[in-house]
């Protein structure tokens, strides 16, 4: 989601060239200015270099050339030689300058332009003392680049001083409720006090009730109040936060209709608000309205944008999301085209590589799952090996976690051991980076266990089924029975005790096994997508119990079971043959 700092810059760039300060009034073209400036006839040198420079400035506004900043810069600072100390206008000329250079700053990034702003903006407080009709102004300036210089610096006592310097009688109270708001934001991005947070939602909802519909700042309090409770959402989970935040969302879109030159900020914050809610909460209407929204926040940003890499990138997501959803392919191929594009420009190097490599590795993954193309899987495998040379990269452990799997399915393919054994050994990595507390390392071990499993099988080493036994039962005490694939984790561990029983013929290893496999089969109710194999591995379990031990008890379960499994293959069934066969042999 855009930051409103980009709205709160943008707003700054607007307030510098007002230089109402400095020639209230003057709007008169570029030539007579520039004949005024060096033949005044009523006005003095300094302020028809300060008209000059508020001409120049509203040229660069309409044509958006750096030469027109540069300019005026270079104005304002002949206009500041004019005006020595003791000069009635010298702090406006300073305010003036140290406006123009922050703005510079936001548009090249040179940390000189900001150095010198913050000098600039205490120098011209120290001559606009408590009482000065502009003190308020020059405080709120001073804190705005103090607050900028934080986000570059990360010096945590310039955002302090930026806190304290917000005056809180500000004539421009939306300004300066609006600029404290984002420092308090940032202090919680900095340092995590839910506090901040709190006082930043309160303020945005104060700046909100100055600004009405019809308010020229109506769009960006909408804006900045809908970011503060998306970051709140993150921070609480209350999906009233999310809620309020997609409302506001939608009524700044609606302030900014088709061809605002404004509209792709609001369509870029939506769309990822009706994704989040979509993955919370399943709501399919918010996911194809959020791959609408998308797909018009790309039509906005052309090659070139310096927006149309996350564009790509957040559409790309989306079409995958929808793909899950409805296993619809042409989405999934559009997601990768897409993923290959944003990867384009995000090269080595750039903070957004790797998850755009990780994002593009994913896709393929799939597309070999779901149409057996080898050449997705070959490519996946590069992607994911040049996704782990990236140093420092954030998401480590969920790319050895899918390179891994990657390299399990190509074993699968070509039963190459050494496949296998780089899946191993990369599901070790993974399961390092993932603490007991870890989301996914339930996931890792169990994925660690099957390979274990399947390396016994393949090699003969009954060291590897110890361990994929002992994994297994890791697994069950990091999953509640509420889990989502408790089924799954148990199934898979009876059968590793089941092959361990049939290695060395120990009962309590095949009672064990016998017992999960019942557990899992109450998990999974008719209807549920497992129920066949869950059916299927339990009536394994219960003919060797019979044939070993002659339990008819066994036996018993066993028809049971298998007429319960030819009850899911009505006639015309592929399987129902097989099943009729598997009754009657019972």
């Amino acid at each position: 989601m855009t930051s409103p700092d980009y709205i709160s810059r943008k707003r700054a760039q607007s307030e510098c060239i007002h230089l109402e300060r400095i020639g209230r009034g003057v709007d008169i073209p570029r030539k007579r200015v520039e004949s005024e400036c060096f033949h005044p006839r009523h006005i003095s040198q300094d302020v028809a270099l300060t008209n000059l420079a508020r001409a120049l400035y509203a040229i660069y506004q309409k044509q958006g050339k750096i030469d027109d900043v540069d300019n005026t810069i270079t104005l304002l600072r002949a206009t500041l030689k004019l005006r020595p100390p003791e000069h009635p206008e010298r702090s406006s000329s300073l305010d003036a300058l140290a406006l123009c250079l922050a703005n510079r700053y936001d548009i090249c990034g040179v940390v000189a332009n900001l150095e010198e702003a913050v000098t600039l903006g205490r120098a011209a407080l120290e001559l606009r003392p408590p009482g000065h009709p502009d003190h308020g102004v020059t405080l709120h300036h001073l804190a705005d680049y103090l607050r900028v210089r934080f986000q570059k610096a990360a010096a945590m006592q310039d955002l302090d001083e930026a806190i304290e310097l917000h005056p809180s009688g500000h004539p421009d109270r939306f300004s300066s409720l609006h600029s404290l708001s984002l420092c308090l934001s940032n202090k919680y991005d900095s340092q995590g006090v839910v506090a901040d947070l709190e006082e930043a939602v309160t303020l945005g909802r104060a700046a909100l009730a100055l600004c009405p519909q019809g308010h020229p700042d109506h769009a960006t309090s909408l804006f900045n109040l809908a970011y503060y409770l998306v970051t709140r959402f993150q921070e609480r989970a209350a999906i009233e936060d999310l809620n309020e935040a997609i409302e506001l969302h939608r009524a700044a879109l609606e302030s900014c209709p088709t061809g605002h030159h404004h509209r792709s900020l609001p369509l870029s914050s939506l769309a990822p608000c009706l994704s989040n809610r979509y993955d919370n909460w399943g709501v399919v209407a918010d996911l194809e309205e959020a791959v609408t929204l998308d797909r018009e926040v790309l039509e906005l940003c052309p090659l070139g944008h310096p927006d149309r890499a996350t564009s790509l990138y957040n559409l790309a997501c989306d079409l995958w999301r929808r793909f899950q959803k409805q296993d619809v392919i042409h989405d999934l191929d559009e997601a990768i085209e897409l993923h290959r594009a944003a990867l384009e420009l995000h090269p080595h190097g750039h903070p957004n590589h790797p998850s755009s490599l990780h994002s593009l590795t994913v896709c393929l993954s799939n597309g070999y799952v779901k149409q057996g193309m080898v050449a997705d899987l070959e490519e996946a495998i590069v992607l994911g090996r040049r996704a782990l040379e990236v140093p420092g990269h954030p998401g480590r452990d969920m790319s050895l976690y899918d390179l891994a799997c990657d390299f399990q399915r190509r074993f699968q393919i070509q039963a190459e051991v050494h496949d296998l054994d780089a899946a191993i050994e990369l599901h070790r990595q993974a399961l390092e980076l993932r603490a007991i507390e870890h989301p996914d390392r339930s996931s890792s071990l169990h994925s660690l266990a099957l390979c274990l499993s399947t390396r016994c099988d393949t090699l003969g080493m009954d060291a590897h089924l110890e361990e994929a036994v002992a994994l297994g039962g890791a697994v069950l005490e990091l999953c509640p029975p509420d889990h989502p694939r408790r089924h799954a984790f148990l199934s898979s561990l009876a059968c590793d005790l089941w092959r361990k029983f049939q290695k060395q013929d120990m009962k309590h290893d095949f009672d064990e096994a016998i017992e999960l496999q019942r557990e899992a089969f109450k998990l999974c109710p008719t209807g549920h997508p497992d129920r066949s194999s869950s059916l299927q591995s339990l009536d394994l379990c219960l003919l060797s119990g019979y044939g070993g031990q002659g339990q008819v008890t066994d036996l018993e379960e066993a028809v049971i079971i298998r007429r319960a499994a030819l009850e899911l293959c009505p006639p015309g069934h592929p399987c129902r043959g097989e099943n009729l066969y598997n009754l009657a042999e019972c």
